[in-house]
């Protein structure tokens, strides 16, 4: 039996109202990702709503990546979590690109720009660090000395 109850005194329309079920469903545990939803027919004959209510509610959750519809196989929970996270990544890469491109344009060579952003994050770790009063003293960071360009000033 599907968990639904149509709210007769709500203002939200019938298709709104099976939408938000099924999201919440999926949002609380209820429907893992990889699980088959009824059909649109038998799911609106399970909860005697008319079929295009039922299909109009899917859409809709396939629309926000929900949901995932394959035709003649069904109707599936989609990952949400590996969609947001694909999404993120997504982000992170265009952010990392335009600060690559804008330090490559400043002349940096990409090892330059990796030793810079290992101290800028080091440095974001420790005054967080000391912050929260986990460190008292202060640290020093020296660079790795390049044996290959001799001593100066020996």
């Amino acid at each position: 039996m599907f968990p639904f109850e149509i709210d007769e005194s709500s203002d939200l329309p019938l298709w709104v109202q099976l939408r938000q079920r099924i999201a919440y469903l999926i949002n609380d545990g209820y429907f893992k990702p990889g699980d088959k939803l009824p059909t649109v027919r038998g799911l609106a004959s399970e909860i005697s709503i008319n079929y295009n209510t039922v299909n109009k509610a899917y859409l809709s959750l396939v629309s926000d990546g929900y949901l995932e519809s394959t035709r003649g196989r069904g109707v599936f929970v989609t990952d949400t979590a590996a969609s947001v996270a694909e999404e993120k990544e997504d982000e992170v890469d265009a952010v990392l690109n335009e600060c690559i491109a804008s330090c490559r344009e400043l002349g940096l060579g990409y090892d330059d720009i990796q030793r810079a952003l290992s101290r800028k994050i080091k440095r974001l770790k420790y005054e967080e660090a000391r912050g929260r009063g986990e460190v008292n003293g202060r640290i020093i960071d020296f660079e790795p000395v390049d044996a290959s360009a001799g001593e100066k000033g020996a």
